[in-house]
């Protein structure tokens, strides 16, 4: 039956074209493209049941459940069907009654299609324990839920703490499902990390198994018609399932023309000692250096570091702001007086200020002059690495006896206090690798970087950091073949340093 699909496919991009973005960006849902429909339904094995119930929430114009349904005849040995489809918007429910409404004749099938919240409905069918999914198909919204609004107290109901409507969907697609129930979703990559997805991360990993992740490495190929620029990933989850080895592809795009498939040991995916329960999506068999090196083994702590957000959150304090120094101010921080391992500092002209006054008021949110390292909270699309790492200098201020580091900077220290320059220079040449960069991509698909993730990484001991910074202030400046050069020596052989 995959002509039925195909027709859906054609009223989806004419629709799609028809609805703005803005409306699109309010319901926080993308159609998803026939390609994807199909690779999800693909993940569903093949069943001996003889009654299939079938759950797709925020359904569209129905291309999931109709690729789930093509799915269903080709490898399903079933007698029944039972599809409830959820869609909130009017004209779309339309569609997606005439999309399903054409199974009618194929197999033994019943429609349900739902109109009302998804997420207040199956609170209430949770409570209510009655109805169960032995599949599940979604292409959730995508949009953050505010802590004071219903969808935050319904989902705390039933035990679920998360900020986003996708992932409050799979969470409570998860609680519907029978034992054995299979669930695949192509959602964004951001809940693979952070510590505002962590409660949803463990809930994924207490109540189900990951079976498969497929990963598109271009990050507006999935959606493309619809101008998305978001890393997501296609996941495929077992309700109450052993954890075993997991699946992961790649493609560049939604064609599946270049998709390369590994299976990985759960190690790889999730860390044994993370206390964050990070979720990686590996792209090569091989371990990056940071995995298997005995020589970059140590936390932060271990190492008598901590890595904080820049304290200096400007709107917050607007009044002592100032845009050049003058008496009574000291040096405030951002993003853009870094270039590379050099401070521009203060920057005339610029739309940020470069000075902050110190009184009773911002002391509490200052450090001492000293050497810092600092590592940019976001970085542009266009940059080649993610985790960008500088040198505070303490000379560059002309003796100021305080800093101000605002918020889009993260700020390694000790207890508030600058480091020795030698540990803050190593510090910096290693975070500034590539095999740093490539570790944080395994579980960050967005280009922002939290302390947290910092925090999480492994390091070097500080006498080998310590070491890495001599001979890093001895070379003058690096380019990035030699700073991976040297921390490729250092994966192997320590007594390189």
């Amino acid at each position: 039956m995959p002509h039925l699909l195909e027709q859906a496919e054609t009223v989806r991009k004419k629709v799609g074209q028809q609805i703005s973005q803005k409306r699109k960006s309010e319901l926080g849902q993308f159609m998803t493209p026939a390609t994807v429909a199909r690779f999800m339904a693909s993940l569903f094995s093949p069943s001996t049941l003889k009654t299939v119930f079938l759950l797709d929430a925020g359904a569209g114009m129905g291309a999931l459940s109709g690729a789930a349904l093509d799915r269903f005849a080709e490898g399903f040995a079933f007698q029944h069907v039972q599809v409830v489809a959820y869609e909130i918007d009017p004209k779309l429910r339309e569609l997606l009654a005439e999309t399903l409404a054409k199974y009618q004749g194929c197999f033994d099938i019943d429609i349900s299609i739902r109109r009302g919240d998804f997420i207040e409905e199956a609170v209430n069918l949770i409570f209510q324990g009655e109805l169960r999914f032995t599949h599940a198909i979604l292409n959730p919204p995508y949009r953050k839920i505010h802590s004071a609004s219903r969808h935050r107290f319904l989902l705390r109901r039933v035990g679920i703490e998360t900020v986003n409507l996708y992932s409050a969907f799979v969470a409570l697609t998860i609680r519907l499902m029978h034992p054995g129930g299979q669930i695949v979703a192509i959602i964004p990559r951001s809940f693979c990390n952070g510590p505002y997805y962590r409660p949803f991360r463990e809930l994924i990993l207490a109540e189900t198994a990951i079976k498969y992740i497929h990963l598109f490495a271009a990050r507006n190929r999935a959606f493309r018609d619809d101008d998305v620029l978001q890393e997501n990933i296609i996941i495929f989850l077992e309700r109450d399932a052993p954890q075993g080895s997991v699946t992961v592809s790649t493609s560049t795009d939604d064609s599946f023309t270049d998709m390369e498939t590994n299976v990985y040991p759960f190690d790889r995916i999730v860390f044994p000692d993370d206390p964050e329960s990070f979720i990686h999506v590996p792209t090569s068999p091989e371990r990056n250096h940071l995995e298997t090196s005995p020589a970059i083994r140590f936390s932060l702590a271990e190492i008598g570091l901590e890595v904080s957000t820049g304290p200096v959150v400007d709107f917050r304090l607007k009044f002592h702001l100032r845009q050049m120094p003058e008496r009574g101010t000291v040096p405030l921080l951002y993003p853009a007086h870094f270039s590379g391992q050099a401070i521009d500092w203060p920057k005339p002209g610029a739309k940020k200020p470069n000075a902050i006054l110190k009184n009773a008021e911002t002391e509490k949110w200052l450090y001492p002059n000293g050497y810092y390292v600092v590592v940019r909270r976001f970085s542009s699309k266009e940059e080649k690495r993610r985790v960008v790492a500088s040198v505070v200098f303490p000379d560059a201020f002309n003796g100021s006896s305080m800093l101000g580091f605002e918020n889009h900077l993260n700020v390694f220290h000790s207890g508030k206090q600058g480091i020795p320059e030698n540990l803050a220079r190593g510090l910096t040449l290693f975070l500034n690798s590539t095999a740093v960069d490539e570790q944080f991509r395994l579980f960050s698909g967005h280009t922002q970087v939290n302390a947290t993730d910092l925090r999480l990484l492994k390091y070097p001991s500080r006498e080998i950091l310590t070491r890495l910074g001599v001979w890093a202030k001895g070379q003058g400046e690096l380019n990035q073949q030699e700073i991976d050069k040297k921390i490729e020596s250092l994966a192997w052989k320590e007594t390189n340093i």
